[in-house]
């Protein structure tokens, strides 16, 4: 039956016509998926950037009579291209798929000067910068907390943002803490008590104060409160 039969049909047995859509521009179409996405990346201190691209010039989107379904087909993991699956959800509806950008802008932590394996982070190593987060694919470390009493796994380069992955475990040594100081020389070791200067993991490098002589010497963390003086 066509629209105009069935239409008249309806009028003559005094039923309400249905609503019919509005054209479906691929302007609307391409409005809809950004905001579907920016809604689905937005949070408390972020800044949302999502750009739609053109389609196909030789496509012709029919017309939807209910609202669209739209979804991330890759989940939300945070990519600078994305695909937006538009549907229509009907029976016989369409499908179709929008390519978009995106951009997520949000603080992060970059390293203010080299730091090297085994150092713990202070407020000082680092500051809080804005970033597209959707170009750091081995993902950002937000906030001091998320290093409290850690140290690096490997060296970060001062100016690159401070990643999960090159956070080793908990710091062996902290600065403040009363170590033992071995001085090994020739197969003799000498112990004196110190307070380390610094925080490390094992392996780390660090200044110490000898506790008897008050001097400060250089030292190598070899496990829980325990550091071996530089020669």
């Amino acid at each position: 039956m066509t629209l105009a039969r069935r239409c008249l049909l309806l009028a003559l047995l005094g039923t309400a016509l249905p609503a019919l859509a509005a054209p479906l521009s691929e302007a609307d179409l391409r409005a809809q998926a950004e905001r579907f996405v920016a809604q689905q990346y937005a949070a408390p201190g972020s800044r949302v950037e999502v750009k739609s691209e053109a389609l196909d010039p030789r496509l012709h989107v029919a017309d939807c009579a209910v609202p669209l379904a739209a979804s991330l087909p890759g989940g939300l993991r945070m990519t600078p291209r994305l695909s937006v699956v538009m549907r229509c959800p009907v029976a016989d509806g369409w499908t179709l798929r929008v390519p978009v950008t995106l951009k997520v802008w949000r603080q992060v932590l970059v390293a203010n000067r080299p730091l090297i394996r085994g150092d713990g982070i202070v407020a000082t190593d680092v500051h809080a910068e804005e970033r597209d987060v959707t170009r750091l694919p081995y993902g950002y470390v937000a906030s001091l907390d998320q290093v409290a009493e850690r140290s690096l796994s490997r060296p970060v380069a001062s100016g690159n943002v401070l990643t999960p992955g090159a956070l080793g475990g908990r710091q062996t040594v902290r600065a403040g803490d009363h170590v033992q100081l071995l001085a090994e020389l020739d197969g003799i070791a000498v112990r004196a008590e110190g307070v380390a200067l610094g925080s490390g993991d094992s392996g780390a490098r660090l200044r110490v104060r000898n506790g008897s002589s008050g001097r400060v010497v250089d030292a190598i963390v070899r496990g829980p409160g325990v550091v071996v003086a530089l020669p």
